[in-house]
């Protein structure tokens, strides 16, 4: 099934935002030989079609777009292993959606207030605090009567701190926050990175998944968000398979060595390998 997803994944961004233009994938450096050839041999083998290239904001929300719609697919179909009440959210469509709305992050409103009513405290606090997920997978919290639906677990006094129990002014869980990227330069790698620290140190209570979806066919620019460790789990390309049967074409050694690195070392792995890892 997961290899269905995968090619309406692709069907999906050849409608939006994958083309060729004189040539040019939309998702190629132009200036760059490499960027180039692995970008337009990456396309032909998906498919694409010949088109004029999005606006880069455009192309940004349309790439969104669609890994939500390949999360909802996939990831929300794996209940069996992974029972949950969930949700997957492109943020920037939701008017209002904001970090503070899920439980380890609902103190950051506070510090918004504070800051509101007093700009003095913005100095000393920062903007650490502010962030933006591209895509959101939150889990919605469980009755006392769905934790009891087997045996009786919970009672009136009892786990009553618990994060997943539902009462009244509690938040859902933010199980994932997805960044995508169709493109990688050096200030949307480390935008990525700033982004997931803030969402390491900010939380109270566990640590969501902290993933990049990226479109880029360059190894070196891949390697600029993968390689490390400390904040982001992982990279996922949107055609990795396709990726590394373009580098062999290539015969480039120094592509080939930095692709082989971050696979091994299980810093870069192929979009159909989200699902299942959320499902950790």
């Amino acid at each position: 099934m997961v290899a269905l997803e995968r090619k309406k994944f692709h069907e999906s961004l050849k409608s939006t935002v994958l083309s060729i233009t004189n040539g040019v994938a939309s998702n190629a450096d132009s200036s760059q030989r490499t960027s180039k050839y692995l970008a337009l041999e990456i396309a032909n083998s998906i498919g694409a079609p010949e088109g004029e290239k999005l606006p880069g904001q455009s192309m940004g929300n349309n790439f969104e777009k669609s890994v939500e719609q390949f999360l909802k697919n996939s990831f929300c179909r794996l209940n069996d292993i992974r029972p949950g009440l969930w949700d997957v959210v492109q943020v920037g469509s939701r008017e209002g959606l904001e970090i503070s709305r899920y439980c380890q992050y609902a103190h950051l409103d506070d510090i918004a207030k504070l800051i509101q009513s007093n700009p003095a405290f913005a100095a000393a606090l920062g903007n650490d605090y502010s962030i933006a997920p591209d895509i959101i997978v939150s889990r919605g919290l469980e009755s006392d009567e769905s934790i009891n639906k087997r045996e009786f677990f919970v009672d009136a006094q009892t786990a009553k701190a618990a994060d997943l129990r539902s009462f009244p002014g509690k938040f859902p869980i933010l199980h994932a926050s997805v960044s995508t990227k169709w493109t990688l330069r050096s200030d949307r790698a480390q935008n990525a990175r700033s982004e997931a620290l803030n969402l390491i140190r900010n939380r109270k209570g566990r640590a969501p998944h902290i993933v990049v979806v990226t479109g880029e066919p360059t190894p070196s620019r891949l390697s600029s968000i993968a390689l490390g460790t400390g904040d982001i789990d992982c990279v996922y390309h949107f055609a990795l398979y396709e990726l590394v049967d373009a580098a062999k074409k290539l015969n480039n050694d120094e592509a080939l060595s930095m692709l082989d690195i971050l696979i091994n070392g299980n810093r870069l792995k192929d979009i159909s390998d989200l699902p299942l890892d959320l499902a950790i």
